[in-house]
């Protein structure tokens, strides 16, 4: 049966992918909202949509459609700081919410919505995507069956995540910590989740640099011991990446063995939509570890290069 979704972020990066897993997944988007008015994008998915870029307008509408008829899901793909409202609005007026990760900045919210969705009987699910990526669960697999067969093996991980941005990144709320959560949170959430979700909860968390354009640092999870670097900054890509032409890089390696998941993300917001409309998806419980990691990152001081640090730290204080 078809479902009726509301969508809030309409103009940002990852809303394209939104609004393709409604459409392929046979649904209707209804309602936008947005305060940037130059959604042309909405073209290529959903033309008869309402769209607005108040936040009044989209209530009296949604209010509206709701004596009519029902608007089943709201996807939420607005800046970081403002997902725990908007996740409000949609429990209290009656959807299941989908929100782009990181699903809140602090753990203490995921704590108060949990009352909402006791109270209203509706349902928070984010997208925590590599969860689906086939090579990641091919290797939560293997690394399972290791475990099995050898309870107290630790395994050496560097994470390494680089995806350059512009001038523009700095100026928007993607450079202001209080906005996006910083670095950590802004493009480290799932791939804090992968690793916690593979290898277990963190039991300590060091963080050896921490600057607009870069995080640091090292933690000890129950099975692995990972340093971890993650940056918007083009010049820290190494320079066969770059004379490829490419302006990201990400690389796992455990015990010296890169893990190669380079592709298979196109698709994965679709096969999120679908979990979740059948209500395989991930919900406030699945969310929690990855937003406590980023928050106590966040709160942090950075130790330097002292320890166990990652071999990519040099490159910051060149």
């Amino acid at each position: 049966m078809r479902k009726n979704f509301a969508l809030i972020g309409a103009s940002g990066y990852i809303a394209p992918r939104h609004m393709k897993a409604m459409r392929e997944t046979k649904n209707q988007l209804i309602v936008a909202l947005d305060p940037y008015d130059g959604i042309g994008v909405m073209d290529s998915h959903f033309p008869q949509a309402d769209f607005f870029t108040q936040m009044e307008q989209f209530d009296t509408f949604v209010d509206q459609f709701n004596r009519q008829d029902r608007l089943d899901y709201l996807s939420i793909c607005s800046p970081n700081y403002l997902h725990a409202s908007h996740i409000r609005y949609g429990l209290q007026h009656g959807m299941d919410v989908i929100c782009e990760k990181p699903l809140v900045l602090n753990p203490s919210e995921i704590d108060a919505l949990r009352v909402i969705e006791k109270e209203t009987g509706h349902k928070v699910y984010t997208i925590l995507q590599l969860r689906l990526h086939k090579s990641i669960i091919a290797l939560k697999e293997r690394i399972t069956k290791e475990l099995q067969a050898n309870p107290h093996k630790v395994y050496d991980i560097d994470l390494t995540y680089l995806t350059s941005r512009g001038k523009w990144y700095f100026t928007s709320w993607k450079g202001d910590p209080a906005k996006s959560g910083g670095i950590a949170s802004n493009i480290g959430v799932h791939f804090y989740d992968m690793l916690r979700w593979i290898f277990g909860e963190v039991e300590e968390s060091v963080v050896h640099l921490k600057t607009p354009d870069c995080n640091a640092g090292s933690f000890k999870l129950k099975y692995a011991n990972v340093r971890w670097f993650l940056s918007v900054q083009y010049g820290y890509i190494p320079q066969e990446v770059r004379e490829a032409g490419q302006r990201t890089y990400r690389s796992i390696m455990i015990n010296g063995e890169e893990i190669e998941f380079s592709g298979g993300f196109t698709d994965l917001h679709t096969r999120s939509y679908e979990e979740i409309l059948v209500g395989n998806g991930f919900g406030l419980e699945e969310a929690y570890g990855s937003i406590s990691t980023v928050s106590t990152i966040r709160n942090l001081e950075p130790i330097g290069l002292q320890g166990s640090y990652h071999p990519f730290c040099p490159k910051v204080l060149s």
